[in-house]
């Protein structure tokens, strides 16, 4: 024997058509068969209401027919009463005894009824008109349908003495009730008929709404399989339905912008990570060959003199330099990627930290003939920051400006209160930055023609560390540059609080940085 469970599964437009048809059709049957009970109701009390009142008029014909003969049943011609139709007739005295009974053709009445058919004239003797059913015995010889009892009254008045009752049954099978249960099958099929093309109209109407339904069902299942084979650019057509259903597909939407941009976001993460591990393996490379070519010229004795040895000393010696400033600056960014980098946050007056840098970096810049301003103005509340890591962003961006601004250029640092914060500026007058390489040029080891060369001493990741050490404190980076005017590098940092300030009131801005 098959399990149910081997059926294919049904779609949801189809089981929304088969509930809507199930829901209609049993709608429809409940209504036939209200109808038809209505109906039969209706009938059999009409037929009761009609047998009772020809069982009055009979009983009150009977009662005159008595006083007319004398009021003696001896003298009443009772072969003149006759039945309207195949109608069961009994006609009983005062006492009891019977005085006339018809029956209708072949049909008889069952021992079973005769119990009931005695009762019932007994409550007529008694006064009470009564009615009911003989439900015969089964077979097409019995006799089976409505009763009704009369008692029989002199003259036929109501309150006329008690002459006998009187007994009238109508089988079931009478042409009248053939009538009733033709029109009630006459019913039934125009029922039937309805309900057929209400089932049709309910199928139609059910396909209609329930394509309606699901194509924006379908439409994310779609877009939801065209997401798991890796095409994060799908999306659905939310319906027009200001419903569940678009509200669904707009969040969907959303939910897949921000899956596809989280998704870009790590492959390029994972690019740049690529990108870092060769960038690296290439700025260690260099060097590395560099110091190894130099030593094994000075083991071979290929270097003679003792001038040039100390001048290959030296070489190597900056080789080396270079090797600690890269594994250095890598290890910072490691350090303040996991969030390990510890910040001592104090109040930081930015103009005396400003003049405090430039002084260190002033000889190289002069020798260069690049000249250098601090135009923060003195009174500039102070910032909330780590002067050290401050000082280490300073001279990121005061070194690379020198390196890439030509002799007679200006290196020029200023700041703006802005809201709670203080925007700092590091501009210079060099030959700026293609507007293509801008948005890039603090990702790690991205480097331009203007200032990225390995060459000219960077190891790609200074402004790499300054947006961290930014980011660190809160605060932002921004870069504008033109070929015409150079480039300026933006910072913030938070100001301090006004409780911080008042602290602050009396003591200097020094860094370890430098020492």
């Amino acid at each position: 024997m098959k399990r149910f469970d081997t059926f294919p599964p049904l779609s949801l437009r189809l089981k929304l058509v088969l509930s809507y048809l199930i829901v209609a059709l049993g709608a429809i049957l409940i209504l036939a068969i209200a109808v038809s009970l209505a109906i039969q109701n209706y009938f059999a009390n009409s037929q009761r209401d009609q047998l009772r009142s020809e069982g009055e008029y009979r009983a009150q014909q009977i009662g005159h027919l008595y006083r007319a003969y004398g009021g003696d049943w001896r003298s009443v011609p009772l072969q003149l009463i006759q039945p309207g139709g195949p109608e069961l007739l009994v006609i009983i005295d005062q006492n009891g005894d019977p005085l006339l009974q018809i029956q209708p053709g072949s049909l008889k009445l069952s021992d079973d009824e005769f119990p009931v058919l005695r009762q019932s004239l007994i409550l007529a003797l008694q006064g009470q008109e009564n009615d009911g059913r003989l439900q015969g015995g089964g077979d097409d010889s019995s006799f089976s349908g409505l009763y009704v009892s009369e008692p029989l009254r002199y003259n036929g008045q109501s309150n006329g003495n008690m002459i006998g009752a009187l007994f009238v049954a109508v089988p079931e099978r009478f042409p009248q009730a053939s009538v009733q249960l033709a029109f009630l099958s006459n019913v039934n099929q125009a029922i039937l008929i309805a309900g057929a093309g209400v089932a049709l109209a309910v199928i139609i109407f059910s396909l209609f709404l329930a394509r309606r339904f699901t194509r924006p069902l379908e439409s994310l299942t779609t877009a939801a399989d065209q997401m798991r084979q890796g095409d994060y650019s799908r999306r659905a057509d939310p319906p027009k339905s200001k419903d569940e259903l678009e509200r669904l597909a707009v969040t969907f939407n959303a939910m897949a912008d921000t899956i596809e941009s989280d998704v870009t976001e790590l492959r390029h993460q994972e690019q740049l990570r690529r990108d870092l591990l060769a960038n690296i393996a290439h700025d260690l490379a260099t060097p590395l060959t560099a110091i190894q070519g130099y030593s094994e010229a000075l083991a071979d004795g290929v270097i003679a003199g003792e001038e040039a040895r100390q001048e290959t000393a030296q070489l190597i010696g900056r080789e080396v330099q270079r090797l600690r400033r890269l594994v250095g600056d890598v290890q910072q960014m490691t350090s303040l990627d996991s969030g390990r980098a510890r910040l001592e946050l104090a109040p930081l007056d930015m103009q005396a930290l400003v003049d405090e840098t430039l002084e260190v970096i002033r000889p190289e810049c002069e020798q260069a003939g690049i000249a250098l301003r601090n135009e923060i103005d003195p009174q500039a509340a102070p910032v909330m920051a780590d002067s050290d890591r401050i000082t280490q962003v300073l001279f990121n961006l005061l070194d690379n400006a020198r390196r890439h601004t030509p002799a007679g250029g200006n290196i020029t640092i200023s700041a703006q209160p802005m809201s709670e914060v203080l925007r700092v500026c590091v501009s210079d007058t060099g030959t700026g930055i293609d507007a293509a390489d801008l948005p890039y040029i603090f990702e790690r080891f991205y480097r331009v023609d203007r200032a990225r060369t390995a060459s000219a001493g960077g190891s790609g990741l200074g402004l790499s560390i300054v947006k961290a050490i930014i980011t660190a404190h809160g605060g932002t980076v921004s870069a504008e540059s033109s070929a015409a005017q150079g480039t300026c590098i933006y910072f913030s940092l938070p100001l301090a609080a006004q409780s911080e300030r008042e602290k602050y009131v009396g003591k200097g801005a020094t860094s370890n940085y430098a020492s």
